[in-house]
């Protein structure tokens, strides 16, 4: 069964605790799901440990929900955790994610091929792979055009009837062009400009 995301992104009032506010601290600025729509595993697994099959040390694991949750986001999230219909919840600042290094990266992967029929129905394959990669991986991908294991880029080949690519294990390219995180980032990122980078937050939950 597969793990899907949930969650939103909240920012703290700037009113919060002044005679001019009296409403909840943190607000809701919007839900994840219009900016973020995919269900990629190392993702997850570098920004909170969840499914980290690569072994990237997490940014921020099983931080579960935030005491101070704003009241749109707990009402999404909160019964779901309680119930224990969830996996796990966590948060991170935009602080946070803004100071991950790019070339971050598990400590025994260097990258993941991926492999696919030209022809459909196809079904994508994918294989985590060290400096070395393991036999069995190569007799079906075949050799990959370039070093691929010091390569910084995506690299894409054809071997016989097969797409193979082959894809950095870096946090720049995890989180990346290519894929949903930039369109989350940009939104926390105008918020965070107005408000501080400790002041923006993503909310999570897994199922």
């Amino acid at each position: 069964m597969g793990t899907a995301i949930y969650g939103g992104i909240e920012f703290r009032h700037p009113y919060t605790g002044t005679d001019d506010y009296n409403g909840e601290p943190w607000v809701t600025a919007m839900d994840l799901w219009p900016l973020y729509d995919e269900g990629d595993y190392t993702a997850f697994g570098l920004l909170f440990g969840v499914r980290n099959y690569a072994g990237f040390p997490p940014l921020a694991p099983g931080r579960g929900l935030p005491v101070d949750l704003s009241s749109g986001m707990r009402s999404a999230l909160g019964p779901w955790v309680a119930r224990g219909e969830m996996d796990g919840a966590s948060w991170a600042s935009w602080g946070e994610l803004a100071s991950i290094d790019p070339a971050t990266g598990p400590e025994h992967y260097v990258g993941r091929v991926a492999w696919h029929k030209k022809s459909l129905p196809s079904t994508l394959h994918r294989q985590l792979v060290s400096r070395r990669w393991p036999p069995e991986v190569l007799s079906v991908v075949g050799e990959p055009p370039v070093d691929a294991g010091s390569n910084s880029e995506r690299v894409e080949w054809t071997t016989g009837d097969l797409v193979c690519t082959y894809e950095p294990l870096t946090a720049g390219a995890v989180l990346g062009p290519g894929t949903h995180w930039p369109h989350v980032f940009a939104v926390m990122k105008a918020l965070a400009d107005r408000y501080g980078d400790d002041a923006v937050r993503l909310v999570v939950a897994f199922d």
